[in-house]
């Protein structure tokens, strides 16, 4: 593979460009991180490991460490050629002190040190300085060993020599500030994911993490690099291929990469992530765009050339895409990024760049392995026959009134108010929970709908079949948003949508069956933030008069030492069913009360992963991640 052109080591005090300050930056953080929110917290983190990611790219780093100390500080250290520690005749100051205090100061602008640079907001150190109530910097470089101070973004000296150095790098550590941030505290599995993508998006490098409040501490590298990714995310599902196809070319002007690998399981579900400048492009782009577009345009071509598909037969994009997984990852020179979220690439030449170079090596692919080209196009054509199922079973429920909002379910207690807003729907285990339910429900925005046992498990199946179960068919016209391609959550008819199970294993597997149709075939549900799990308290404690209900093992146990377990009866709950209509409202529906959880997506790849782990067909997979996390189970009845 070609050298993206390793930039001549010309990297010093001249090369770093200053724009403008710091002072914005604490006044209105969330414009240059997004939020003070743990999601901004953590950005941190990232914009000082963006610029180690890019000192690899550049050629001369291989090694980054990241840190979370005991006293919540982060330190992250690279092997890098170090900051410019020489002093810009323009502005009197170290290159070190410009990088650190003047907002978009760098060798990303201009013509400086990078070609390729990543970082969503590219704001760097000097917005971590300025969100930190202190940072430490030190450069190893040419020999000498160098360290600088700051206070929120102040310096407390000049940039000093304080020793020898043998090796080169930078090592800042900061202390993120509580007056800017609403929580300070890491979380050590956010940092973790984003340092292992890095290390499948950037082969053969090595990051380390290390927590020092726990005494953890891992080492990724990949010299796979994105076929790893892959191989990674079709862990557990019975794959087509007999391994990734992978493709990996210079973009025409030989600035920019494109990397792409992907792989066909046995699956229904199409994966395809994107990735720019190692920014997970989570709203698509023009590189998706491009692969999606080559994909169906070579299969279509070579359908036709082995006669499966005859002269009028073309094949769906969806049909092509049934059961892919795909990483696309592109590096470009001055990205541009749209959408609601700034993570949709939007240079314009990446499509026809990533097209181009899918047709032409995956046509190549195709013509030497036409055994395996043969299986995907027959997969391809079994996915276009489900397809027109799926259609016609869709069409003569909807003439039937199966899934139209104006023929309701007959077992749903639907509320009277009309505004979506207002309204919620829980859906209830069983038709004794759910009689009881209806019973002490506010029926003015709140609606009951009963299933009678365990939904089908959806985790591979297709939508024809999906929409010949009946208790789906009535949580799909229940809801009123579609389902598939066609949901649409602005057509909701409940703003919350509320599992409630009994509190035991039984409970808990109706609740992740639920969970899995929501994922795989109302993901919008999830996304938008209107899907809850409601909390029934485990145990009734009852002194008399006195009752406290109490909703785990802790709360229990506290709760007893506190009222004295003379005269004191513990009632442990099993099932819904073992409460009144009394107790059911006041404990887990009225809104004055109760406890909600709302299901979040926070990681798109964990979830697909998770759901295939716990609903998929590898029980030794199931049971790996049983064993992992069992300690994190607080209350578990069997």
């Amino acid at each position: 593979m070609e050298d993206l052109g390793k930039v001549e080591n010309n990297y010093g005090a001249e090369q770093i460009t200053v724009l403008r300050g710091l002072e914005p930056v604490r006044k209105r953080p969330g414009m240059y991180i997004g939020s003070t929110d743990t999601h901004g917290l953590h950005h941190l983190i990232s914009e000082v490991v963006d610029n180690s990611i890019d000192e690899a790219l550049a050629g001369y780093c291989t090694e980054i460490s990241v840190e979370i100390n005991k006293d919540g500080s982060c330190s992250i250290t690279d092997n890098g050629r170090g900051i410019p520690t020489g002093i810009n005749k323009e502005e009197g100051k170290s290159a070190v002190e410009l990088v650190l205090t003047k907002l978009h100061a760098g060798g990303k602008f201009g013509d400086g040190g990078y070609k390729i640079s990543g970082g969503l907001h590219g704001v760097g150190l000097s917005c971590v300085n300025a969100l930190s109530e202190w940072l430490e910097v030190e450069v190893r470089q040419n020999g000498k060993h160098f360290k600088q101070v700051y206070n929120r973004g102040v310096p407390q000296r000049d940039l000093a020599e304080i020793g020898e150095a043998s090796d080169t790098g930078t090592k800042v550590t900061f202390m993120p500030d509580d007056e800017i941030f609403e929580t300070t505290t890491f979380d050590y599995d956010v940092v973790r994911k984003r340092l292992r993508e890095l290390a499948f998006l950037n082969k053969g490098i090595i990051i380390n993490i290390a927590d020092q409040r726990v005494d953890k501490k891992e080492t990724f590298q990949y010299n796979g690099g994105i076929v790893e990714f892959v191989n990674e995310l079709n862990q557990g599902k019975q794959t087509i291929l007999k391994k990734p196809i992978f493709i990996e070319t210079l973009s025409k002007d030989k600035t920019g990469e494109i990397e792409i690998a992907f792989q066909y399981n046995d699956g229904y579900n199409e994966v395809i992530h994107g990735y720019a400048n190692n920014i997970n492009t989570i709203e698509g782009g023009t590189h998706i765009e491009g692969f999606k577009k080559a994909l169906h345009k070579v299969i279509n071509e070579y359908g036709h050339k082995l006669k499966i598909l005859k002269d009028d037969d073309k094949l769906s994009g969806d049909d092509v895409r049934e059961g892919i997984t795909a990483i696309v990852s592109v590096k470009l020179r001055e990205p541009q990024f749209e959408g609601q979220t700034k993570t949709k690439l939007g240079n314009s030449y990446m499509q026809s760049e990533v097209a181009n170079a899918v047709t032409n090596l995956f046509g190549t692919y195709l013509e030497e392995n036409p055994d395996e080209a043969r299986s995907l196009i027959l997969r391809s054509v079994t996915a276009a026959k489900a397809r027109e199922a799926a259609n016609a079973a869709r069409q003569m429920a909807r003439r039937k009134g199966a899934l139209e909002s104006t023929s309701l379910p007959g077992k749903l207690a639907d509320c009277t108010e009309k505004d979506p807003k207002l309204c919620e729907i829980y859906i209830v285990e069983g038709d004794s929970a759910g009689g009881t339910a209806k019973q002490c429900r506010d029926r003015r925005f709140q609606a009951i709908l009963p299933l009678r046992g365990k939904i089908l498990n959806v985790e591979k199946a297709r939508l024809n079949h999906i929409l010949s179960n009946e208790e789906i068919k009535a949580m799909i016209t229940a809801f009123g948003g579609g389902v598939g391609q066609e949901f649409n959550p602005e057509k909701l008819r409940y703003d919350k949508i509320i599992c409630m199970t009994d509190a035991d294993v039984d409970g808990a597997h109706i609740r992740i069956l639920l969970l899995t149709f929501f994922y795989r075939f109302m993901p919008g549900l999830i996304e938008t933030g209107h899907v809850y799990s409601a909390m029934p308290p485990l145990y009734k404690l009852q002194k008399g008069k006195q009752i406290v209900y109490c909703y785990s093992e802790a709360e229990k146990a506290a709760k007893v030492e506190e009222m004295g377990s003379k005269g004191l009866d513990i009632q442990r709950y099993k099932g819904l069913g073992e409460m009144d209509k009394e107790q059911l409202w006041e404990t887990t529906m009225n809104p004055e009360h109760r406890g909600l959880i709302q299901i979040q997506m926070k990681d798109a790849i964990e979830a697909d992963k998770i759901f295939t782990i716990l609903m998929g067909d590898a029980p030794e997979l199931r049971r790996k991640f049983i064993e992992e996390n069992a300690k994190l189970v607080d209350d578990l009845d069997i």
